[in-house]
């Protein structure tokens, strides 16, 4: 009797897990295969940084990173100085003119000329226009001769009276008769006091139809032409004057600079203020501050100042945007760097040996480009400005561009050649740069700055190359 065989279902299932088995077997050595090489490029890729020819000493660990400043950095390098620096307060402001006047008739008639135009300056009593007169000189007419046909009866009244006063003396008129003249003449005289006064109005209202400038200032665009008939509830009048010359600037500051700005103006000091433009590119006049509200606004914690500026140009103009710029104080013999050399409150002070130093500083007070700061920083040392994010403790840096000596401003060229605009390259250098790394398109830039800086005129000066801090700092 022969064995029994497996059934076929068994087998099956046994062949199954066999080929799955093997399956398994080649994922798991492609993936073995796989990560070993990627270690093996990683591996080969680190030797070649840290023991290539253009390495540097690795140092200690700083802030920077693992490989932060692990080759000299191209850096920009400004200054400390010790100097006077400004207290000041950015706000935002309007404009408003210093009178407005809205030129209106005071009496209706035909608008018969202008003597103006749009946009002059004119001064005060001004002709700037005519209504017709015609009807007010034929009022004036009748009220004078009125008032003549009333001073003659007045004065032959005065002398019947004196006749009377005679005739009484000689007993020869009864007393109530010299009364009754006396009265005559009374009544008379307020007769005569009411037509001059009739006649005073009516040449005041014919005086009305020259209509002339109120207030000294610029004319704005007229709302009435010749030939209407103008009035005087007339809204928008004829035209609008607005004396810009001077101009106020109003603007509000939190009120917790009130006790640096009150004493000041008790004791007659000027507060300077300064007015720019939109961008903050343009200063666009200077002034003092000439008034203070008498009220602090509880919605938002501030005050309203006013400054008064000459505007001889007449550049400014009424309700115009400015952003101003108040200066509280003078902080004298403060030390200062450049605001762009402090980050986190420290800035990387450029060594004799070409290294940085990691120096920690406390900030004060910010002027334009120049922060006040406290620490141990000597005057005339250079800090990094530019390219800080990239360096650590100990770094080697290679300056870019020296700073200009202290007290001597940059020439035009030198300027020039210190800007960077990655628009003005073709399009095959550009599209390179947009594909580059942070670090490879800083060393891009740097080598641009140092061409263009090399190339300018002769008469510029020598050009600034890039400098090692060890050259540039006995």
């Amino acid at each position: 009797m022969s064995p029994p065989r497996p059934s076929t279902s068994i087998s099956r299932f046994a062949h199954g897990r066999a080929r799955a088995g093997l399956l398994l077997s080649l994922c798991l050595l492609a993936a073995a295969l796989a990560g070993g090489g990627w270690w093996w490029t990683t591996q080969r890729s680190s030797d070649g940084a840290t023991t290539g020819p253009q390495a540097s000493q690795s140092g200690r660990g700083g802030r920077g990173g693992r490989f932060a400043g692990a080759a000299t950095q191209p850096v920009s390098v400004g200054e400390v100085r010790r100097e006077s620096l400004r207290v000041r307060v950015s706000a935002i402001g309007s404009m408003s003119a210093r009178a407005t006047a809205v030129v209106r008739a005071r009496v209706s008639g035909e608008l018969t000329a202008l003597h103006f135009k749009e946009g002059d300056e004119v001064k005060a009593g001004a002709l700037l226009a005519q209504i017709d007169p015609r009807s007010y000189e034929a009022a004036l007419g009748q009220v004078q001769g009125t008032l003549a046909r009333d001073e003659a009866l007045l004065a032959n009244a005065r002398m019947d009276l004196a006749r009377y006063r005679e005739l009484q003396q000689q007993n020869s008129i009864a007393g109530q008769q010299v009364d009754t003249q006396a009265a005559q003449v009374r009544q008379l005289e307020g007769t005569v006091a009411a037509g001059r006064a009739a006649r005073d109005a009516a040449r005041l209202q014919l005086s009305y139809t020259r209509i002339t400038a109120p207030i000294a200032g610029r004319l704005g665009l007229r709302q009435a032409d010749r030939g209407n008939v103008i009035t005087p509830g007339d809204a928008n009048g004829i035209v609008s004057i607005t004396q810009t010359r001077p101009i106020d600037a109003v603007f509000s500051v939190p009120e917790s600079l009130l006790p640096q700005i009150t004493p000041r103006m008790a004791a007659g000091v000027p507060l300077p203020v300064e007015l720019w433009d939109r961008e903050m590119r343009r200063r666009l006049a200077t002034g003092r501050v000439s008034a203070l509200d008498n009220t602090i606004d509880t919605a938002t914690g501030s005050i309203r100042i006013k400054a008064a500026f000459a505007n001889e140009d007449g550049a400014l103009f009424p309700n115009q945007f400015v952003n101003v710029v108040l200066q509280l104080d003078t902080l004298a013999g403060v030390l200062t760097v450049p605001s762009t050399a402090v980050q986190n409150g420290h800035v990387y002070v450029v060594q004799p040996d070409g290294s940085v130093a990691y120096t920690t500083v406390r900030t004060g007070v910010k002027d334009g480009e120049r922060v006040s700061v406290e620490g141990e920083l000597p005057v005339g040392a250079q800090v990094v400005t530019d390219g800080l994010d990239r360096l650590r403790d100990g770094a080697k840096v290679m300056v870019i561009a020296p700073p200009a000596p202290q007290g001597a401003s940059a020439s035009a060229p030198v300027a020039q050649a210190r800007r960077f605009d990655p628009s003005t390259l073709p399009p095959e250098l550009r599209e390179k740069l947009a594909k580059m790394s942070p670090e490879e398109r800083r060393a891009f830039i740097a080598a641009r700055r140092a061409k263009a800086a090399a190339s300018r005129p002769a008469e510029a000066g020598p050009a600034p190359a890039s400098t090692p801090a060890s050259a540039v700092r006995p």
